[in-house]
Order: C-alpha cells, then structure tokens, then sequence
C-alpha cells in the first residue's frame, strides 16, 4: 500500500507537464524521482508515524543532539586547550563526566514511563529537560542549590578564571538536559519500533539524518564562533538549544490520564519497571546482543583529544591547523555521516545483524589506519598534503561509523518488551555509554602511560595503533549477534503476550500536535 501511494505520487508530481501535456524524458523522470524520493519518504513518515513524532525527532536529535553536540566538541576541545590549559589526557578523563547523565538514563526512562506528571508521561519531561536549562538559580533562604544547562553554558560564556571543577559542574548541567530530552523521545521511537517493526530501520534513518544535518550546521559554524568570540565565548552558544525543547513541549499533545491513588500505583510502577528489567535482561536473546555492543564501544578507545592536541599544535612539523579549518573538516564529515545513512537506508537495513555488524566492524578497525597514517605523517611521504588527507579520513570514518552504529541503534530498539519500552531502551543506551565512558577512561589511561601531553606527541602513533588492535579484536565477540533480520521480531514471545504490571497505560499513547487553532480534521 505504501509503495502504491509513492507510486502515485511520483506519478502526479513528475508525470506531465501541464502546460504542454508533453511526458518528460525517461532521464528527467528518473532525475526528478530521485530528487522528491526524499519527501514522499518523509510524508510516509507522517503519514505512518505521526506529523508531531517526526518533528520531536528532528528537533531533538537534530537540534539538541546534533547542532549542540558537534558545536559543543568543538568549542570545550579549544576550552579545554587554550582557556583552562590541561593536559590531554586529563581532558580525556574529564570529558567521562559528560556521561554521567547518559549513564544515568534507565531513571529518566523510569521517570518517563512510571512518573507521569498531571496525567502525562512525556510532555513535561520535555518541558523539564528545557526549563532546567534555563534555570540558573533556584534560591531557598538566599542559598543557590541548583545550577544547570542553558544559563549553565552563560556562566562558562562569561566567567573569567572559572575553577575547572565548576566549569565540569556546568557543562555536565547541558549535558543533563539534553539526556532527558532524548530519553523522552527514544521512548517513543521504541514504543513505535514495536507497533512497526517494518518502519524500524526508516525511523533510525530519519534519527540518524536529522542528528548528521544538525552536526553539519554545527561543525560549520563553530570555528568561525570560536575565532571570534574565542573558545569561552562561543559556549554562550550553547545556552541555545536546549531553550528549543521548551517549544517542543509545548506544541506535543498526549492523552491525559486520569489516574487514582497515585503514591499506590507509582510504587507499583516502579517495581514493575525494575523486575521487568531484570527479567528481560536475563534472556540471551536480549544480554547477548547488548554485552557485545558494550564491548564494541569499550575496546575502542578514545585518543581524540591527544589527536585534537597535536593536529592543531603550531610548532613544526606538527600539521597547525586553524579554528576554522578544524570546524571546516567536522561540517565535511558531517557531510559524510548524512553519506553514510543514505547507504545503510538504500542499500543494507536489509542485512542480517550479524552480517553487517561484522563488516562494518571491520571496516571501522581498518579505517583507523588512516589515523596512524596521519599522526606518522605517511602522507607526506605519499605526496598527500595534510589538509587533504585529513578531509579523507574525516569523510571514510564517519561514513563508516554511521554504518556501525546505525544496526545497533535497530537491534536496541528491537530488545524493548511492550508496555516499558522507554525504561529499558535508557537500559540499553545506559550500557551504550558505559561503554563510551569505558572507551573515554581507557584512552585517558593509555595517553597518560605514554606520556602524550600538550607539547609532546612522540608516542601518539602507540596509542592509536593500540586502539586500532583492539576495535578488530571486538570481531571475536561477533557471535553474540542475533543472525535475525533487521525487520524480525526479537522479543520473547512471553514478553510481547505479557506486558510488565502496572507499567503499560491503559491507553494508548501517541505524541500529536497540539491544536494551534480550533479548526480539525478529524472525522
């Protein structure tokens, strides 16, 4: 049906032109197909998922989480170096903070699924995860108790001589908000991943794009932000996104749940939750899959910021590059990202999991080369001048990384039970961080034991090689891999026939847009 809808549509917008009733050409049909293929995809989405779904997707993932998160790498990377003056290493180890709150999301997915607020469930956690943004002080007797995201990134923006451990009280503040905005949509995403299993891969392509166009915008403007107003100053930037979200609660409408003897039922919700956890957890078809995404993203230890360090040291023979050359190569990535989920969406979501997770696992270990290739300077002795060289390796790993990443975000939504799908989606993206911060404390560690610090990259190659060693020695754990279909069905039988007690609403629950107007279409 949905392939006769496209059909027809293609048909009337690119069929004849009606001035001269004459058909275009076999190569201007094909061309203009290809072109509107793009808004017939996303006018299926609406029409399958939901106008509004679409939208909080696009705005979280594309605002809060790709536009922020590539501007903020960026902006804290020169913070870091040229502001508060660490070591690399000690970067690597502080930037493990940042993920205190992501680890933290099986609560905010409790929260979200057994603490509605008025009567819902996801609506004000929108508005929180906004609102705690814009929050500087709450005061009580002329005490300040809580400091947070938006007003979090001015303090750091206009703050001269902030200590280091308040400016990581800050930025974790963003990095909060942000958590709670995307466990909020990830519940939905997982709930609806259920409801379609079919359009499971379509919605982690529209995540996917929608987070690589807001890292495009993000990476493209952050150099020249971070020129101008200097690496403090284009925090305040981040005081932006987040305030979004507040608009995004706004505008979503859920059913209202009249609810009685609320402390009764919220006890016994979260007790479901937790035994519903642990109970799914427990099957190997759920703990299999999920060990070996945690140790695809242990073993790959992070050296980026050895690597930011020396990329843009200024002392020959070190390559020097500029803020805006630097945020130039991550915009052209970004680029690449969006290149590599039109290759998952075209040409592999069809792919078994096992398949395609061990090619594209392989492909991320030998991609890493170009790395090594770069920080001994090989290129040069090719004949490959840096700028150059560096673009390429920028473009083939993110393109490769997004392949990687894509099937496993699927695989994650296809391990959530019915009735607690955001609750424990927050489990499995809890284990996804643990493995990053695993992969963040482990580069720390390889950086300080090989004395890699802000003037002296002399042992930069060892840990990139040991990290390139250890992303091809995760292909061992590939049998932990369901070999089931992308669009299969991956939950016990006795999950899907019985949801967690107390946890699943008796309603059913879909974001819409609010009425702006007192016109409907409803018939």
């Amino acid at each position: 049906m949905l392939e006769d809808d496209a059909a027809m549509d293609a048909d009337s917008l690119v069929g004849q032109d009606p001035r001269s009733g004459v058909r275009p050409s076999g190569g201007e049909r094909d061309w203009a197909a290809a072109v509107l293929e793009p808004v017939r995809w996303m006018r299926m989405l609406c029409r399958e998922l939901g106008a509004t779904f679409v939208a909080g997707v696009v705005l979280v993932y594309g605002l809060s989480q790709g536009f922020a998160g590539s501007f903020f790498r960026v902006a804290s990377d020169y913070y870091w170096k040229d502001v508060q003056r660490v070591q690399p290493a000690t970067v690597q180890f502080l930037s493990v903070f940042f993920f205190i709150p992501w680890v933290l999301k099986p609560l905010w997915g409790i929260m979200t699924d057994v603490f509605p607020i008025c009567g819902y469930r996801r609506r004000p956690y929108f508005l929180f995860s906004g609102f705690t943004d814009k929050s500087l002080f709450t005061f009580h007797d002329g005490t300040m108790v809580g400091i947070l995201g938006t007003v979090s990134a001015a303090i750091v923006a206009v703050t001269i001589g902030l200590p280091m451990s308040s400016a990581v009280l800050c930025l974790m503040g963003i990095s909060t908000a942000v958590a709670i905005a995307d466990v909020t949509i990830d519940a939905s995403i997982a709930k609806n991943s259920i409801d379609k299993p079919a359009l499971a891969p379509d919605m982690q392509s529209l995540c996917a794009f929608s987070s690589s166009l807001g890292a495009l915008v993000g990476y493209a403007t952050s150099g020249l932000f971070v020129h101008h107003l200097g690496a403090q100053g284009a925090l305040g930037v981040m005081a932006i996104p987040p305030a979004t979200v507040v608009f995004l609660g706004f505008i979503i409408y859920e059913l209202k749940t009249h609810q009685h003897n609320v402390k009764e039922k919220v006890l016994n919700k979260v007790s479901g939750a937790v035994k519903g956890m642990v109970r799914t957890i427990r099957y190997p078809v759920v703990w299999r899959p999920s060990l070996y995404m945690f140790l695809s993203l242990a073993l790959s230890i992070s050296t980026h910021e050895g690597q930011f360090y020396w990329y843009t040291n200024k002392t020959p023979p070190n390559p020097g590059f500029s803020q805006e050359f630097v945020g130039l190569v991550h915009a052209i990535g970004a680029v690449a990202s969006m290149l590599g989920v039109l290759v998952y969406h075209k040409c592999l979501k069809d792919y078994p999991f096992r398949s395609i997770l061990l090619y594209a696992q392989l492909l991320y270990g030998v991609s890493g080369l170009l790395d090594l290739t770069f920080v001994l300077r090989w290129n040069l002795a090719l004949g490959i001048p840096d700028a150059a060289f560096v673009t390429l390796e920028e473009c083939v790993s993110r393109v490769v990384a997004r392949v990687r990443l894509m099937p496993m975000m699927v695989l994650s939504t296809k391990l959530c039970p019915p009735g607690m799908e955001g609750t424990f989606f927050a489990l499995l993206m809890c284990i996804d961080s643990l493995g990053m911060l695993a992969a963040k404390a482990g580069g720390a560690a390889v950086l300080r034991a090989l004395r890699v610090t802000r003037a002296d990259f002399g042992h930069l190659w060892l840990a990139v090689l040991l990290r390139n060693v250890l992303r091809l020695a995760t292909l061992g754990a590939i049998g932990l891999v369901p070999t089931a279909g992308q669009t299969d069905v991956l939950v016990p039988r006795e999950l899907l026939v019985s949801s967690p007690a107390g946890v699943a609403d008796d309603e059913e629950e879909r974001l819409q847009l609010a009425m702006l107007t007192s016109h409907t279409d409803d018939v």
